[in-house]
C-alpha cells in the first residue's frame, strides 16, 4: 500500500513540475487560462448575488436608511464589476464599456464607475504587435515603415493604435488586434450568459440576457478589421456631401483581419471644450453637426455608427481649408435599420417632438414596447413623462429633471429590462448611441437644443417623402409627394429662421433702440 501510495505521488509530483516547466517555458500568462478567467467570473457574481440577497434583511424598504444602503450596494457591486472587466480584460472590458454608456438604464453608482473602463483598456507590449504584424503582413517593421511610434496612441478594450510613416512618406495609424482576444472572446461571451441565465434565476428581475445576445452577435463583427474597413468606405460615400466629416482613407494594402491601416488624422476629443476654445472651435457648430450627421444615418439612411464615444469622435481645424472637421473613427460597429422598422422609428420622433401621444403609442407599440410604450418614451429622450406628453422640443431640460430621470432608472430597473428584452434588437444599439451622443451634448452643454430637433425634423420629412415616392404608381403622385416635401421643409426652415432672429444680437440691439425711441 506504502509502495504504491509512493508511486502515486511521484507520479503526480512529475506531472505538476512538468506542467509548472511548460507554461514557464511558453510564458502562459494565468489570465489567459479559461478556467481562471472563468473562476473569476463566477466568484464575483456569487458575491454580488450574495451583497444583493442579505444586504436588505434587516431594514424596511423605502426608508431612507434602506436607499442609502441600496445605493452603497450598488456602489460596491459596480466596483467588483470594474475590477473584474480589468481583470479579464477583452471581452469583459468591452461589455463593461456598453454599461457604462447606459446612463439612463441603469443606476448611476453603475455608470459612473463603468465609465472609467475607457481609460483603463490593456495595452499589447511591442513584442506582441511586432508578432501580429508578422504573422499577417508577412514582413518586419523596417521592411514596412520608415517610423513606427511604440507608445500607442490609444488602447481599447480589443486593439490599440500606432502611428507610423511609410516608406512614400505618408502618416498613417495602424490598428492592431490585442493577440489573444479573437482567441478568448467566444469562450468568455459563454461565461457570460452561463452566469446572466443565474443571476436571472435568483433575481427573476434581472433581465439582461439581450445584452449578452448583441455581444455574441456583434462580437465577431467587431473583431473582423475588414469589415470595418469596408464600413468607414461606406459611410465616407454616403456621407460625402457634409463638407464637415473626416473619416480616414483605409491603405487595404497594409490590412487584414487583425490589422488596420488607415490615414493619421489628429484631433482633440468632442467632449473637450478646453481644446475647442484653444482652438477656436465653436461648440454649437460641432454640436449641431454631430446631431446632422446622425440624424442622416438613422433616419434617410439606416446605417448607424453605434459607438460614438468621446475617443471615436475627434474634432479639429482642417490643416489645408482651416475649416472646423469632425474626425469619425472606429468603425467596426454599425447597425443596418430595417426600412419597417426606420420608418417606425422616424414617425415615433416626430410624435415626440410635436407632443402627438397618440402618435407616441401607436408607434412605440409598432416598435415593440406593448403596454411600456411610457417607459419606453421616457428610456428613448431621457426625458420625464410630462416633458413627453408637452412635446419634448417645447420643454427645455432641467436638472431636477434630470435628477429624477435618473431616481426613476433605479426604480423601474425590472421594467426597463423586460423593456430592452421586449424591443426588436435593432433597437438596442440605437439605444446605446442615444446615451452616448446625450452624454457628450450635456458635456458641450448644448443638450435638447432646438437646432437638434430641426435637424431630425428636417431628416424624418425627407424619410418619409423617399419613402412614399417609392410607393407612389404614377408620376403626378410623386410630384404630389415632392411638392409636399419641399413646402414641409420650407415651413421648417422658416422656423429656423425664426429662432435665429429672436436670439439674434442684432434684433436684440434694434429692439433696445426702439424702445428708446418710443
Amino acid at each position: 500500500m506504502a509502495g504504491r501510495l509512493l508511486k502515486v505521488s511521484s507520479v503526480a509530483t512529475a506531472v505538476f513540475a512538468s506542467s509548472g516547466f511548460y507554461l514557464y517555458n511558453r510564458q502562459l500568462d494565468l489570465n489567459d487560462l479559461s478556467v481562471i478567467r472563468f473562476g473569476r467570473a463566477a466568484a464575483t457574481t456569487a458575491v454580488i448575488s450574495y451583497d444583493y440577497l442579505t444586504a436588505f434583511k434587516h431594514v424596511e424598504y423605502g426608508t431612507e436608511e434602506y436607499w442609502a444602503l441600496r445605493s452603497k450596494v450598488h456602489l460596491r457591486s459596480a466596483e467588483r464589476l470594474r475590477d473584474l472587466c480589468c481583470a479579464n480584460r477583452g471581452t469583459f472590458i468591452k461589455v463593461g464599456q456598453h454599461l457604462g454608456a447606459l446612463d439612463y438604464l441603469l443606476p448611476e453608482e453603475y455608470t459612473s464607475t463603468l465609465k472609467v473602463l475607457h481609460s483603463r483598456a490593456p495595452q499589447s507590449s511591442m513584442e506582441e504587435i511586432q508578432q501580429v504584424i508578422r504573422e499577417d503582413l508577412g514582413k518586419e517593421l523596417s521592411d514596412l515603415f520608415v517610423s513606427f511610434e511604440e507608445k500607442p496612441q490609444g488602447a481599447a478594450s480589443l486593439a490599440q493604435v500606432h502611428k507610423a510613416v511609410l516608406h512614400d512618406g505618408r502618416t498613417v495609424a495602424i490598428k492592431v488586434q490585442h493577440p489573444k482576444v479573437q482567441r478568448q472572446s467566444s469562450k468568455d461571451i459563454m461565461v457570460m450568459e452561463a452566469l446572466v441565465r443565474a443571476v436571472h434565476w435568483l433575481f427573476p428581475d434581472f433581465a439582461f440576457m439581450w445584452l449578452v445576445e448583441e455581444a455574441k452577435k456583434n462580437m465577431p463583427l467587431e473583431l473582423d478589421f475588414l469589415n470595418e474597413g469596408h464600413n468607414a468606405e461606406k459611410v465616407a460615400k454616403m456621407l460625402a456631401h457634409f463638407s464637415f466629416l473626416k473619416v480616414p482613407v483605409i491603405h487595404w494594402h497594409l490590412s487584414t483581419k487583425r490589422i488596420l491601416t488607415m490615414e493619421f488624422a489628429e484631433g482633440g476629443q468632442v467632449n473637450d471644450r478646453d481644446y475647442m476654445k484653444k482652438h477656436g472651435i465653436n461648440v454649437n457648430e460641432i454640436s449641431e453637426n454631430l446631431g446632422k450627421m446622425y440624424s442622416e444615418m438613422i433616419f434617410v439612411h439606416g446605417f448607424v455608427h453605434c459607438d460614438p464615444h468621446p475617443g471615436n469622435v475627434l474634432v479639429r481645424k482642417c490643416p489645408q481649408s482651416k475649416k472646423t472637421e469632425i474626425v469619425l473613427l472606429d468603425h467596426g460597429l454599425y447597425q443596418v435599420l430595417q426600412p419597417d422598422f426606420r420608418l417606425d422609428y422616424c414617425r415615433l420622433w416626430q410624435s415626440l417632438i410635436k407632443g402627438d401621444m397618440t402618435g407616441v403609442e401607436r408607434y412605440s407599440r409598432r416598435l415593440g414596447a406593448g403596454e411600456l410604450y411610457p417607459l419606453f418614451a421616457c428610456v428613448l429622450t431621457a426625458r420625464s413623462w410630462t416633458a413627453v406628453n408637452a412635446g419634448i422640443s417645447s420643454v427645455p431640460v432641467t436638472h431636477s429633471e434630470d435628477v429624477e430621470i435618473r431616481t426613476n432608472a433605479a426604480l423601474y430597473l425590472p421594467q426597463i429590462s423586460e423593456l430592452l428584452n421586449r424591443v426588436p434588437r435593432q433597437m438596442l444599439l440605437l439605444l446605446k448611441t442615444n446615451d452616448l451622443l446625450r452624454g457628450i451634448e450635456t458635456t458641450l452643454q448644448t443638450r435638447a437644443s432646438s437646432s437638434s430637433f430641426i435637424n431630425m425634423s428636417r431628416c424624418c420629412i425627407r424619410a418619409m417623402a423617399r419613402h412614399k415616392r417609392s410607393k407612389a404608381r404614377s408620376r403626378a403622385r410623386r410630384l404630389q409627394v415632392s411638392l409636399a416635401e419641399t413646402v414641409s421643409l420650407w415651413r421648417l426652415n422658416m422656423y429656423e429662421l425664426l429662432l435665429w432672429a429672436k436670439s439674434s444680437v442684432l434684433v436684440h440691439w434694434l429692439t433696445a433702440l426702439l424702445s428708446i425711441l418710443h
